[in-house]
């Protein structure tokens, strides 16, 4: 047997023993019963260190609010929301009015919503009446929305890589592992680079790479980065135990939540560790999930329950 086909052979049987070894698929986009909210806390950059606000409640409503996405501006942000029915749609917050105002009403579900490169269009996973799960777009002035990859289905989560890429997490089906996967938006070919991956995606700032979540096992998350140009990963640090959401700051930083309480790890240190940057009990928030940064750094977006929530 050629070298060739033992490449090939190594490579299923890793890809059939991480398939064996994860413990449960990543279920599609469903809002989950528990009460979640948006909340907006202000940051401030003082010496090298960042500084935290009072979290401020922009959703403050029974039902669910997730996914805060910020328009490159900085001064309004995407969400998905729950409303006046099961399916989800797509809001836009406006700081200086202090308003919402819905972007989507229709009968399929939208999640994830992130603006495209150019800024004209929002891309969302729209979970449509047979419960298929594709990439599409919006124009953000209104309109109709159109596909954006017709072929790939189903897609849990993407990070647009740049107007031409994008890197994918496609849900496993009939017991296989979710992968993590480069796509151009021309359809011409689908490189899958990583199994058994979190829904984090984020670009990595003053570098040609983004980041993402393995799941190696229950109580082992590791963050790593994926370089474009050597197409390598490498780990930059094990998450905190079982979370999973994090952002990175324009200075190459990684925040991340658990319970209540927010994170900072520089990767660049000579012996990368969390240290402990806030903590938003006393605001009776509990269990922070997703995070958003502001583009400048100023607001930071993140979705939590309250003390009050059952």
């Amino acid at each position: 047997m050629n070298f060739a086909f033992h490449s090939r052979l190594r490579a299923t049987l890793l890809l059939l023993l991480l398939a064996v070894s994860a413990s449960a698929q990543t279920p599609v986009q469903t809002p989950p019963v528990a009460t979640e909210d948006i909340f907006i806390v202000d940051v401030s950059a003082a010496n090298g260190r960042l500084s935290f606000g009072t979290p401020a409640n922009i959703t403050n409503r029974a039902g669910y609010d997730n996914q805060p996405s910020f328009l490159p501006d900085g001064q309004s942000l995407l969400y998905t929301s729950a409303r006046e029915g099961e399916q989800t749609d797509i809001y836009r917050y406006d700081f200086k009015a202090g308003q919402s105002v819905r972007l989507t009403d229709t009968p399929e579900g939208e999640y994830s919503p992130t603006v495209m490169p150019g800024g004209k269009f929002f891309s969302v996973i729209r979970v449509e009446r047979d419960k298929t799960q594709r990439l599409w777009k919006f124009p953000l002035a209104g309109g109709a929305p159109a596909l954006v990859l017709p072929n790939i289905k189903p897609v849990g989560y993407h990070l647009w890589l740049d107007a031409r890429t994008l890197a994918l997490f496609v849900l496993g089906t009939e017991g296989r592992p979710n992968t993590l996967q480069l796509a151009p938006t021309d359809n011409t070919f689908l490189d899958t680079i990583h199994v058994n991956i979190g829904r984090a995606l984020h670009l990595v700032p003053r570098r040609a790479a983004f980041s993402f979540v393995h799941k190696i096992a229950p109580d082992r998350w590791l963050i790593k980065s994926f370089d474009l140009k050597t197409h390598r990963s490498a780990t930059i640090a094990p998450t905190l135990p079982a979370s999973e959401d994090l952002a990175w700051t324009p200075d190459g930083t990684i925040l991340m939540g658990q319970d209540a309480k927010l994170y900072q790890l520089d990767p660049n240190a000579q012996a990368p560790a969390w240290r402990l940057v806030a903590d938003f009990s006393a605001a009776g928030l509990r269990r922070i999930t997703r995070l958003a940064l502001s583009p400048k750094a100023d607001r930071l977006a993140l979705v939590a329950q309250t003390e009050s929530a059952r």
